[in-house]
């Protein structure tokens, strides 16, 4: 039995808005919340006061704090909170693999640069088999619909199950974006060689209204349109994630003695995108 929605806790505002969110989601799915936080803190932790007290202390009445709060605001939500040992990764990742999901904080560094995943969170999302949705300050009550990226060459029934599932929650709107990056001679113009774009785009509708088609018949209440753009999938992404709720990518499962690895579309949509991105693990 999973222990609903882990969310880790740090001290910063972006963790604040991360707890707020699963909470948000722990409603939404009728499950509970699970605060934890990592004894020894990471290197991005904005921890007040950590010095006139004992950091087990501080952390514990962290949780207390937090918990109440999110209790208070949201009547009837089960949240429990635990301490975890030091080795932030390894202990967070054991954490989150307890849950349906993880939700971290992600660190803002401003509206042009957008914001920069923490050197532990981005571990933690490179290492885990269970989805985790990074969540900065401010995106906890975002509205709209949910935007995922696929690839029609690539099997997408986990990154589209976590969509559909979503955007149900949600109120039933879903994008699900492909996205063609053409050769870089297709940039060189008609004088030097044709344009391709014409010829490429509705075959690759095709395959995705295909691709998309035994989902909308699961989740007839989600409106779910398929869109084929040609660009780079990271710019394209973040673009659409604008007035998203919630943007959903993959990231491929690589099993090795070095960890995790995430993709650059991935590594792009996380350090730029304007709303909460929920990376899907796949093989």
């Amino acid at each position: 039995m999973t222990q609903g929605i882990v969310v880790g806790l740090d001290g910063t505002e972006q963790a604040h808005a991360a707890a707020e969110w699963a909470a948000e989601e722990a409603v939404l799915r009728g499950t509970g919340v699970r605060l934890v936080h990592v004894l020894e803190p990471s290197p991005d932790a904005l921890v007040p006061l950590v010095s006139r007290e004992p950091v087990e202390s501080w952390a514990q009445d962290l949780l207390a704090r937090t918990a109440a709060g999110l209790r208070e605001r949201r009547p009837g939500l089960a949240v429990t909170t635990g301490v975890l040992p030091s080795a932030p990764v390894t202990s967070l990742v054991a954490a989150g693999e307890e849950g349906e999901l993880l939700v971290l904080g992600s660190r803002a560094l401003g509206g042009v640069a957008g914001y920069l995943v923490g050197s532990v969170g981005m571990t933690v999302a490179g290492r885990i088999e269970r989805p985790v949705v990074l969540v900065r300050a401010g995106d906890a009550a975002r509205h709209g619909p949910v935007v995922a990226g696929v690839d029609v060459r690539q099997p997408a029934d986990g990154i589209l199950g976590f969509a559909f599932e979503e955007a149900a929650l949600r109120g039933g709107r879903l994008e699900v974006v492909y996205v063609q990056q053409l050769p870089f001679y297709a940039g060189l113009g008609p004088a030097m060689v044709p344009d391709v774009r014409p010829a490429v785009t509705p075959a690759i509708r095709h395959s995705l209204d295909e691709l998309l088609e035994s989902w909308r018949a699961k989740f007839p209440d989600v409106v779910a349109d398929g869109r084929v753009l040609i660009g780079s999938a990271g710019q394209e992404l973040v673009r659409g994630a604008g007035d998203a709720a919630l943007v959903v990518v993959g990231r491929r499962t690589r099993r090795s003695v070095l960890g995790g690895h995430l993709g650059s579309v991935a590594h792009a949509v996380m350090h730029h995108s304007p709303a909460p991105v929920a990376l899907v693990p796949h093989d």
